[in-house]
């Protein structure tokens, strides 16, 4: 979509600009559209599946990023602390791989599998499959590995695919925006649907909600992608530097930034913007910083004046005892 296009409607979800009238009938539609769906799976006419393992389901209800993948990847190590073996399904978003599904390693090209997808297999020692429909992703993913546990990163809407336990990640910041489901709002699914899971999570809350849990996502250290020397992301204190960001939220990354003190000409492109040398030329000669997700597709053409910053998430252990008490509790299988 033309980035001028994404911001009008980012405006006009976040910012409460007037919407033109003429939207609201197709927002209408669509959610009439999203309810029959989900009927249509309630009673049986449309088929869910069931993998022989517990499923997680990690969603937003929003269009764009929400951190989704820094929980996933806590997730991930915090199951294996606990005696889980777990594996992570994802669509693969943005890749254009000609075979579907596919494993993913750290080395796959993020231009077939998806950067996403790539960030996880460099995090996570795990098993990581990528594939527009979770159920074949899932089944190819047990078939070759002794997983115990599946967490699907996104996929809240993909219906055909049963699970065990919802969780959804909501933006702290932006949160719902508008209110309205698309194209009027933000929303892939009216605001109901969120007291309708197990868990929700908001990631850099504000305030919260009652029932809501908070997850921070922190960086530290910034890495630099050619040398791999690491420096405290304080040493960049009052440097000017330029910060490139394709992500859902590039605001919540430049923020980041500017809060540690660093002095940042920002660029944000649209999320999963693919990356070319030019676009992290610069006439100044200053540090290029990036987030982690957008250094996968930088990597090949990195030099020493590009550097990324790796977040991780922290959850407070009202999350951590919620999620084992419902993996315990769920039936399944």
């Amino acid at each position: 979509m033309n980035p001028k296009l994404v911001k009008w409607f980012e405006d006009a979800w976040y910012k409460e600009m007037y919407i033109s009238a003429w939207l609201m009938p197709w927002s209408m539609l669509y959610v009439d559209a999203i309810r029959l769906r989900r009927f249509l799976y309630r009673i049986g006419v449309l088929k869910k599946t069931r993998l022989p393992v517990p499923v997680i389901i990690v969603g937003n209800i929003t269009v764009g990023g929400t951190g989704k993948t820094p929980l996933v990847i806590w997730m991930v190590e915090f199951l294996k602390q606990h005696g889980y073996k777990p594996g992570v399904i994802s669509r693969g978003y943005a890749g254009a791989a000609s075979t579907s599904p596919q494993a993913v390693t750290a080395d796959s090209d993020p231009a077939q599998v998806g950067d996403e997808a790539v960030l996880l297999a460099k995090r996570c020692d795990c098993p990581i499959v990528v594939g527009a429909e979770r159920v074949a992703a899932g089944r190819q993913l047990l078939s070759s590995n002794a997983c115990d546990v599946l967490i699907s990163d996104d996929g809240l809407q993909h219906y055909a695919l049963e699970r065990d336990i919802e969780i959804v990640v909501v933006d702290g910041q932006r949160r719902f925006g508008n209110g309205y489901c698309l194209p009027v709002g933000p929303l892939r699914e009216p605001q109901e649907r969120v007291k309708q899971v197990d868990l929700v999570v908001v990631n850099g809350p504000d305030e919260l909600l009652e029932g809501e849990l908070p997850m921070h996502c922190k960086g530290q250290q910034l890495i630099n992608m050619k040398t791999g020397e690491r420096k405290p992301l304080v040493e960049f204190k009052g440097m000017a530097c330029h910060a490139v960001a394709a992500i859902g939220n590039p605001a919540r990354f430049f923020a980041q930034l500017a809060a540690a003190g660093l002095d940042c000409q920002t660029h944000a492109l649209p999320d999963h913007h693919p990356f070319t040398a030019e676009d992290l030329q610069f006439k100044e000669p200053r540090p290029v910083l990036m987030t982690e997700k957008d250094s996968v597709k930088c990597a090949r053409f990195a030099t020493d004046q590009h550097w990324y910053l790796p977040i991780d998430a922290e959850l407070p252990e009202a999350f951590s005892q919620q999620l084992l008490k419902l993996l315990k509790d769920k039936a399944h299988g």
